[in-house]
């Protein structure tokens, strides 16, 4: 089973540069925040000789954290042409130099006595993340065979809940979170950065990429071989050449071009409605939350933190139990039932919060809430929604989707972060409300109106989609002209 091995090798490679960046990223700054707060007052009380007012600290700590989501969305925005004039490999390969420059940033910061360093160190950090959250789950759906296609571009979500959990371990005070070691716990993630660059130059380019952006028959066919072995590739040859003859004479497509053109309105609304949900359904924010539940529920403080390393881990869980399923349960089941617990939780979860004064047990069911909402995520959101842009555009739409995908998440996960402490000022228990909100409109937008792409090929799904988008049109005897010229021309 040696092609199997490479292609397991080939997940482990792109996934430890890739997407477990940008859990261990997300996780492991929350551990020094105070000394890093402590850090900036006396570096500049240093230079100016006047202390910082606690107010200015604090804007200059949300400067530090939101610089990473804003260097996720340049990252974003980069990544689709990357990917096409480099390639899906080299493009995650490249991606490395970011993260080595942030980890020099930050690791020397300390020494340089410049808080600046750490910000920027952050904003680069991000623009990796936002890279590699686009190609990685690109490169790996184009890389596996169709039936693993779900589970081998799901690894993705593994892999950043994989980085949650150990940027948590990590950050424990035993570890790199002291008082003396923060530099290096900020630098940590240039470890992962050199095991990618060590390891992914030894296995295949997308075959897809090769055959249908390049046109590179031979190349193709020899990534193919390592990939699958001795197994008979003719069918998924015949697949690919198909696609190509679909797409002959196309360039890559820019993302305006998406809005644009009526094949493609089902599958961009989709997507959009997807990706916004992804961060708008309060995942995030229930690990805000988290500290304040425990402490609550009489857990000590110093022990808190360990409590912690339980929510990342229960998110790991959540998505290898997801990877397993999701070829045989099939997309649309995982993510409708996703949303449709974490609407129930998050209403538990608010009823709980309300009554915590008053009955001994609540916090323990708020504690419990917290878990589930975040296994709720984990089972289908948290990974189905990486998958879809790959199955649902074709190859030359796919880096300006997946560019959109991209920059609405870290949009909508800097709106998360800078709104979410005013909703909890401002609405109190009731601050699930509008998470609550969007998990309803997703569960309905999912049950009414996204097909099932479990098992089909690329060029089946499109199909069905040109079914959606020119359902109100077929009637219409005059419009079947263009509704042709478009599947070839365009």
């Amino acid at each position: 089973q040696l092609q199997s091995k490479i292609l397991i090798l080939t997940v482990c490679a792109a996934g430890i540069g890739g997407t477990f960046q940008y859990g261990y990223n997300i996780s492991i700054i929350n551990a020094p925040t105070s000394y890093i707060q402590t850090f900036m007052n006396e570096t500049w009380l240093e230079r100016t000789g006047v202390p910082l007012e606690s107010n200015v600290i604090l804007l200059l700590w949300s400067f530090t954290v939101s610089a990473y989501p804003l260097g996720g969305l340049a990252g974003a925005v980069v990544a689709g042409p990357m990917a096409i004039a480099l390639g899906r490999k080299m493009s995650l390969l490249l991606n490395n130099v970011f993260v080595i420059i942030a980890a020099v940033l930050s690791g020397f910061s300390r020494m340089a006595k410049s808080f600046e360093m750490i910000m920027l160190s952050r904003f680069f950090t991000g623009v990796n993340a936002g890279v590699s959250m686009n190609i990685q789950p690109m490169y790996l759906a184009e890389s596996a065979p169709k039936k693993l296609r779900g589970a081998v571009a799901l690894t993705s979500a593994s892999f950043t809940a994989l980085g949650l959990v150990l940027g948590q371990v990590v950050g424990l005070r035993e570890l790199l979170g002291g008082e003396e070691s923060w530099p290096f716990l900020l630098a940590s993630n240039v470890v992962p950065a050199l095991i990618q660059l060590t390891a992914l130059p030894w296995f295949p380019e997308s075959p897809r990429y090769l055959l249908i952006d390049r046109g590179d028959k031979e190349s193709c066919i020899s990534a193919l071989q390592k990939l699958r072995g001795n197994r008979d590739l003719s069918v998924e040859l015949e697949e690919m050449l198909a696609e190509q003859a679909a797409v002959k004479g196309q360039r890559a497509k820019n993302p305006w071009e998406l809005f644009q053109n009526p094949a493609l309105r089902w599958q961009l609304m989709s997507i959009i409605v997807l990706s916004s949900a992804m961060q708008l359904c309060g995942n995030d924010s229930m690990y805000f939350y988290a500290a304040y539940v425990f402490q609550e529920a009489g857990i000590p403080r110093d022990k808190i933190p360990y409590v912690v390393i339980g929510t990342g881990s229960c998110e790991l869980i959540a998505s290898v139990t997801c990877n397993m399923v999701i070829d045989y349960a099939g997309r649309r089941p995982l993510l409708l039932g996703g949303y449709i617990f974490m609407a129930g939780w998050a209403i538990v979860f608010m009823v709980a919060l309300s009554q915590q004064t008053q009955l001994s047990w609540m916090p323990y069911l708020s504690m419990a809430c917290v878990f589930a909402y975040i296994l709720s995520f984990g089972i289908g959101p948290a990974g189905v929604t990486g998958v879809l842009p790959t199955e649902v555009f074709d190859q030359m739409s796919r880096p300006a989707a997946y560019m959109i995908c991209g920059s609405l998440l870290w949009f909508n996960l800097f709106l998360v972060g800078t709104a979410f402490p005013f909703i909890v000022k401002s609405l109190a228990h009731f601050c699930y409300v509008p998470f609550l909100v969007v998990c309803i409109c997703t569960a309905f937008y999912v049950g009414f109106f996204l097909p099932e792409t479990k098992g089909k090929s690329f060029l089946e799904i499109s199909e069905e989609f040109k079914k959606r988008n020119f359902k109100a049109q077929t009637h219409a005897v005059f419009y079947k002209g263009p509704e042709e010229i478009k599947s070839t021309m365009l």
